[in-house]
C-alpha cells in the first residue's frame, strides 16, 4: 500500500506556472505507475498525465499536451506536475494516483491509491 499527499497548488493568473508535487510513503514508490487527474467544479474527474515506473513512458491528455510535464524522482518518492501557460479552464482539484502495474493508463478506475487532492485556481 502507498499513501499519497499533494502539495504546490494555489492561485495563479492565466499564463502563469505552478508545480505540483506528490509525496509517496509506504511500499516501494518505484514499483508504481503514477498519474495525475483533475476534477473541476461540477465536472467528472479526468486524466491529466501518467508516467511509468522508470519514467520511460509518459502520456498526456490532449488538453494539457505541450503545457504540462510529468516527472518523477524515485529516490525522493515524489512525482511532479509542472504546469505552464495555465488557463482558466485548468482550474480544478488535482489528484495524484498510483497503480502497481506497468502500463500508464488514462482510466481513473485503473488506479488503486489516491491523494486527498489539492486546489489549483487560475484567474484572469
Amino acid at each position: 500500500q502507498v499513501q499519497l499527499v499533494e502539495s504546490g497548488g494555489g492561485l495563479v493568473q492565466a499564463g502563469g506556472s505552478l508545480r505540483l508535487s506528490c509525496a509517496a510513503s509506504g511500499r516501494a514508490f518505484s514499483t508504481y505507475t503514477m498519474g495525475w487527474f483533475r476534477q473541476g467544479s461540477g465536472k467528472e474527474r479526468e486524466f491529466v498525465a501518467a508516467i511509468r515506473r522508470s519514467g520511460g513512458s509518459i502520456s498526456y491528455a490532449d488538453s494539457v499536451e505541450g503545457r504540462f510535464t510529468i516527472s518523477r524522482d524515485n529516490a525522493r518518492n515524489t512525482v511532479y506536475l509542472q504546469m505552464h501557460s495555465l488557463k482558466v479552464e485548468d482550474t480544478a482539484v488535482y489528484y495524484c494516483a498510483a497503480r502497481p502495474y506497468r502500463a500508464a493508463t488514462t482510466d481513473l478506475r485503473d488506479y488503486d491509491y489516491w491523494g486527498p487532492g489539492i486546489q489549483v485556481t487560475v484567474s484572469l
